[in-house]
């Protein structure tokens, strides 16, 4: 992992204490709450439903067991809201049929942060200074800046990887950290990193998706894919440059960046992101960012091309751990499992455990999709425990996933009988991860002002209703994804199954889409899902995932999966036995009322 240095350290509790400054006037009325809104969000502080929301940045989604425990002290202390505000939460929802909101936990997010969603503003400072001390802040989570750079949680092991990507975001990291150029961008910018065969980062779905290669000549460079995006418009980004040298990356974004600067719409917030300009402009976009990297070459001033001397030095800080701290003492190989123990165990391996490119090492995923609790969402127990894990099992070190699970990335092989035994303990080892109940889902309508549905209760029900383990494997692997609103905050576009939270008449209804692919290799190329029809109220959602569902199950052919099905049959097959599921009475739905006034619409 990339470890601080003091000039970092000094940066991040500098601006610690730069925010406590801004709060604290805040608070005595000399900085009106429209002057220090944006000040907020440059730090990762909403304004969301009920209570501020904490995004904590988790560059390219490492984190080190100590500050896994720091997130936990935060849950613990901090995520908890004045009774006042909680019991209005509570009778809020509970008009919804939501009977209960938790608090007390960090929540896992799809760009590999985690989020907060209780903590009282007047304490946010206080939490500032405690994440600095684990050199972790919320810097760029909000706001029109470049954000989280994310990559591959498998950076650095995967079998088929050809470059590790991680000292390449780190340096993007620091390069984009308060670019003076980028602090007001017409609206938020992601870049994601791929250096594998296959992409797990869904670079297509970026504003910058970059695939790192090597030429004929076996140099390294960059394909660079700009302009793709979800929201009520999903672009796939288009290619710029199929090989870009390595040392040449920084010069290029910035040039994409100056000209979205420069053309970006600001008159229309749902017209100001790159992909609009992409799509609108199309060859004449291209041209434009050529001419302005050719004019930071040659008119900048001062050599602009990265130094290998500063890519060895960030590179120096993601070498393997020493075998030594990936093994528990060697005590777990002798772990003995009874037949039905041992049958769970070869399921969790065949789901939750990955292939290492170190032969004697496995990447090992903890589930955080379990009943009774929103994917994604770990308590402050958890989190400590998933500390203690990193510790005895994976040199002290955990990644949020994109699927907003943890993945611990160098266990030893004859440590898995004993990792799946604590992991068990800790309801952390459901076989799930790949299946369907192993859901991408935004927060909804229950925490985010933005919302136009909930979407938790959904993936409660879908979960509830697919318990048995028999079943999530003969279904096989499916990507069902739901977002609370068109922002797509999950991802609902690039779901095998897509279910996206639309407010019709003041109630909550459901469009369900089929087809998505987020590009890796199980879904194929990129491409935003179909909609197959009108709205189902919030009661028929689970009946229509079945029913897709025993309709695949009815026509698969051997070893085909739901996404080949699909595509095989086409939509229609699968749009009738949705609409098979409609109910004359309509009751499911239930007004859901957004202030939207309040909100801060820059969202994940």
């Amino acid at each position: 992992m990339y470890q601080y240095t003091d000039f970092d350290r000094q940066f991040v509790r500098q601006r610690a204490a730069q925010y406590r400054d801004q709060l604290e006037r805040n608070l005595r009325g000399e900085l009106k709450d429209d002057e220090f809104r944006p000040l907020r969000l440059q730090n990762g502080w909403y304004v969301q439903r009920y209570a501020p929301m904490l995004r904590v940045a988790v560059p390219y989604g490492e984190l080190a067991s100590r500050q896994l425990r720091v997130l936990a002290q935060i849950a613990r202390e901090y995520d908890q809201p004045s009774a006042a505000v909680y019991q209005h939460a509570s009778e809020s929802q509970a008009e919804l049929g939501t009977p209960h909101l938790p608090v007390g936990y960090g929540h896992f997010s799809t760009r590999q942060n985690v989020q907060f969603n209780w903590i009282p503003l007047t304490q946010s400072a206080d939490v500032m200074d405690l994440l600095a001390t684990v050199d972790l802040h919320g810097i760029q989570t909000s706001g029109n800046c470049i954000r989280n750079i994310t990559s591959d949680a498998l950076a650095g092991m995967a079998p088929d990887e050809l470059i590790d990507p991680r000292p390449y975001a780190e340096i993007m990291r620091q390069w984009s950290t308060l670019h003076p150029e980028f602090a007001h961008l017409p609206r938020k910018f992601k870049i994601a990193i791929n250096g594998a065969a296959e992409d797990r980062a869904a670079t297509a779905w970026h504003d910058v998706g970059l695939h790192l290669r090597r030429n004929a000549q076996g140099q390294i460079g960059f394909k660079v894919l700009v302009g793709g995006g979800m929201g009520r418009t999903p672009v796939i980004a288009s290619t710029l440059r199929e090989f870009l040298p390595w040392n040449q990356i920084l010069n290029y974004l910035e040039a994409v960046v100056r000209v979205y600067n420069r053309f970006g719409r600001r008159d229309n917030l749902y017209k100001a992101r790159i992909k609009i300009l992409v799509k609108a402009e199309g060859q004449r976009f291209v041209d434009e960012v050529e001419a302005e990297f050719e004019s930071i070459l040659t008119h900048d001033g001062a050599a602009h091309a990265l130094p290998q001397a500063e890519l060895d030095r960030v590179s120096a800080h993601f070498l393997p751990p020493h075998p030594s701290t990936t093994a528990a003492d060697g005590q777990n190989s002798a772990v003995e499992l009874s037949p039905k123990d041992a049958a769970d165990y070869q399921r969790w391996l065949a789901q939750n455990v990955r292939a290492h490119k170190n032969p004697a090492l496995r990447a090992v995923t903890l589930s955080f999709k379990r009943l009774g609790h929103a994917p994604g969402d770990a308590t402050a127990d958890q989190l400590d425990a998933a500390a203690d894990l990193a510790d005895a099992f994976s040199a002290g070190e955990a990644r949020v996933t994109h699927e907003q699970n943890l993945l611990l990335p160098w266990v030893a092989e004859h440590d898995l009988p004993a990792l799946w035994q604590a992991a068990r303990r800790l309801g952390l080892a459901k076989a799930n991860i790949g299946l369907l109940t192993d859901m991408i889902t935004c927060p909804g309508g229950d925490l985010c002002a933005l919302a136009n549905a909930r979407s938790i209760p959904l993936a409660q029900a879908i979960a509830e209703r697919f318990q048995d383990m028999d079943e999530l494997f003969d279904i096989g692997p499916v990507d069902l994804h739901i977002s609370g609103c068109m922002n797509s905050c999950g991802h609902h576009h690039t779901g095998h199954i897509g279910v996206l939270g639309v407010d019709k008449d003041g109630r909550e209804w459901y469009q369900i889409s089929l087809g998505g692919s987020d590009g890796s290799h199980l879904s194929g190329a990129a491409v935003p899902g179909k909609v197959i029809g009108p709205s189902f109220a919030a009661s028929e959602v689970t009946d229509v995932v079945e029913a897709l569902l025993d309709h695949y199950r009815s026509q698969r052919q051997a070893g085909e999966t739901f996404i080949d099905c699909v595509r095989r049959l086409g939509l229609d097959p699968f749009k009738l036995a949705a609409n098979a599921v409609r109910r004359e009475t309509r009751d499911g739905g239930r007004v859901l009322h957004v202030h939207l006034a309040t909100a801060d619409a820059a969202t994940d």
